[in-house]
């Protein structure tokens, strides 16, 4: 397999209702591209959530009883903790300035993934905006996979990405929060080795693989690039449509060995 990770250079600031579809459409063919079936599309979830209005101004958030006291415990602005409990579906643990929780979508992040980077001030106030998820990133996924196939003819494979902390390594890492298109996790359980061993357990994330190489193209500061294309990799649609989208990703609580 030869794969290829190519930003897709001069993306416009994203504001809410923006054609991210056509947006990426204009700027491959500004870049002498075009997309080809089998490709695969990386969006970062920031342009997601701008594009979907998922703004929230913490002026009008009205912290509980319960926020003011977590609030107090790890040092962290009470209205901000009532918007991580609101997008929350528990607390998995919590320390001074962080709170680990279940996101509603299930994925166990800091803060719900909950951000405030690379967002612009409104009213000059740079410290209230927040960015919020989207409400269902494989809908959204969906979304951009149907319209790529309706608009342009091309079957690909969709991912939203974003960046999260992982329990026994430092650093942030790109992975999969929304997926359409394409099996996510490919199942090898009961395959055979190059010494026709069985595998017993083997299951590769390769949308969080392409996610956390394509993060890395993408950058994390200044480089406006939160769209890469993905070339090599044939993705394949699963016919069941239980392992469809992000889902077969999340380990289920009951092998869940650290909550």
């Amino acid at each position: 397999m030869n794969l290829t990770f190519t930003s897709i250079d001069n993306m416009p600031m994203i504001e809410p209702g923006d054609d991210l579809v056509a947006l990426a459409f204009d700027r491959l063919a500004d870049m002498g591209e075009r997309l080809e079936d089998d490709d695969v599309l990386v969006f970062a979830q920031k342009i997601i959530s701008k594009a979907e209005n998922r703004y929230l101004d913490l002026a009008t958030v009205e912290p509980t009883e319960e926020a003011i006291r977590i609030a107090q415990e790890i040092d962290k602005d009470p209205r901000k903790v009532q918007a991580i409990l609101n997008e929350s579906n528990e607390i998995v643990r919590q320390a001074p300035g962080l709170l680990i929780v279940e996101q509603k979508r299930g994925f166990v992040q800091a803060n719900a993934g909950i951000d405030q980077s690379n967002i612009k001030p409104r009213d000059g106030n740079l410290d209230d905006l927040c960015l919020l998820l989207p409400l269902d990133p494989d809908a959204s996924a969906h979304k951009i996979h149907s319209e790529i196939a309706s608009r342009y003819g091309c079957k690909v494979g969709v991912i939203i990405n974003d960046s999260l902390g992982r329990a026994w390594r430092m650093g942030t890492l790109g992975l999969a929060i929304g997926v359409a298109g394409f099996t996510a996790l490919e199942d090898y359980v009961g395959q055979r080795d190059i010494y026709e061993r069985e595998l017993l357990v083997t299951q590769v994330a390769a949308a969080d693989e392409m996610a956390a190489a394509a993060s890395l193209v993408m950058g994390q500061t200044t480089e406006r690039t939160p769209v890469v294309l993905v070339r090599g990799y044939q993705p394949q649609e699963p016919a069941d449509p239980a392992l469809r989208g992000v889902a077969p990703l999340l380990r289920p609580r009951s092998m869940d060995l650290f909550r």
